[in-house]
């Protein structure tokens, strides 16, 4: 199999005893580190009224993460494009990308992420987007980008600030978890990142991976398929070491369930908490597709799973009670893939 490109997606995770600050200032750092281990991307992810992750506007921390790094591609994974005008996005990522040129990494989801009634609260006192125009704004959103919108579109002589050239945009991707959404990236000609680490979404991913490419229509952006897969992965320098730390991700999986909005718990902590046969069962599911353990271990894994996706682009999301254990963990991935700085350049 070819050499398999790496990057990162940071849901910047809060443990319980630190605060939202420092989420995201290791968010940064974190970020730092990948560039000068050889990742070559780094997309940050929008939550809202989570509890336990930090990151709500993505596109702040995309500026913020793009001026203390020099070259790695930085993006959103993603602009939950629902809660917006597709104007508004189109000229939050054109300033980006002047800043950044041919650095920035736009990547766009049709979940709320959040629960209903913090959507509502995203929108009031305007109503909600209804979910059925997200294919709309999408091609808006690109349109307005680009700088193509047809001369019959009701918004075509409004041009999204800064302007042309329209062909230096920033890299569009759609993210999803469905076939909806694959089938919405292969018929406008889009990238598709796949959310496997969701860990319910893992089991049907290989099929939607290959409804992409089956049904992909070449567009002016975009002549094949081109494919990301987001795994979640925890490794460690033992096999028992990484399933201590994954044991945090473990009790937030139950809170999750329970509907506790909470900061993840330390791994002293959750590997003495009691989960009922019912809980037991559904972390057996999803965990039976996390990616965790020693790292040649890890390393086979990520290979197996590139290669059932059929795709050379990995994305890793690996949320850790500890920092130390989170940059450990990416440490001793790129060692076993020998990652370099030098790669990171390739976008």
């Amino acid at each position: 199999m070819p050499e398999l490109s790496l990057g990162i997606v940071d849901q910047s995770p809060i443990r319980k005893g630190g605060t939202v600050s420092q989420a995201l200032q290791e968010t940064v750092r974190l970020a730092q580190i990948a560039e000068n281990l050889g990742y070559h991307r780094y997309w940050v992810a929008e939550h809202h009224n989570s509890g336990g992750f930090a990151g709500t506007a993505p596109e702040i921390l995309i500026g913020q993460i793009a001026s203390q790094t020099k070259h790695i591609t930085v993006g959103s994974g993603g602009v939950m494009l629902s809660h917006y005008s597709s104007l508004k996005v189109a000229e939050t990522f054109r300033v980006l990308e002047s800043f950044y040129p041919q650095r920035i990494e736009l990547g766009i989801g049709r979940a709320p992420g959040s629960d209903q009634g913090t959507a509502l609260a995203l929108a009031y006192p305007k109503q909600p987007v209804d979910i059925q125009t997200f294919p709309q704004q999408v091609t808006d959103l690109i349109g307005f980008l680009s700088g193509t919108l047809p001369e019959e579109h009701i918004f075509s002589s409004i041009k999204s600030q800064p302007g042309p050239p329209p062909n230096v945009i920033p890299g569009i991707w759609l993210l999803g978890s469905s076939d909806y959404s694959a089938r919405l990236a292969a018929m406008l000609g889009l990238p598709f990142s796949f959310a496997d680490f969701f860990g319910t979404t893992a089991e049907h991913g290989p099929m939607i991976a290959e409804l992409y490419r089956r049904h992909f229509q070449p567009s002016g952006y975009l002549s094949e398929p081109k494919f990301n897969v987001a795994l979640q992965v925890v490794c460690a320098e033992t096999d028992d070491r990484a399933a201590f730390i994954s044991s945090s991700r473990n009790v937030s999986r139950i809170n999750s369930l329970r509907g506790i909005r909470e900061p993840a718990v330390s791994p002293e902590d959750a590997s003495k908490v009691q989960f009922s046969t019912l809980e037991l069962q559904h972390l057996a599911r999803i965990g039976s597709h996390a990616i965790e353990g020693s790292p040649s271990v890890v390393k086979q894994k990520i290979i197996d799973a590139a290669e059932t996706y059929r795709t050379e682009d990995v994305s890793i999301v690996t949320n850790c009670y500890y920092f130390e254990d989170r940059v450990k963990s990416f440490e001793l991935i790129a060692e076993a893939f020998k990652l370099t700085p030098e790669q990171s350049t390739a976008s």
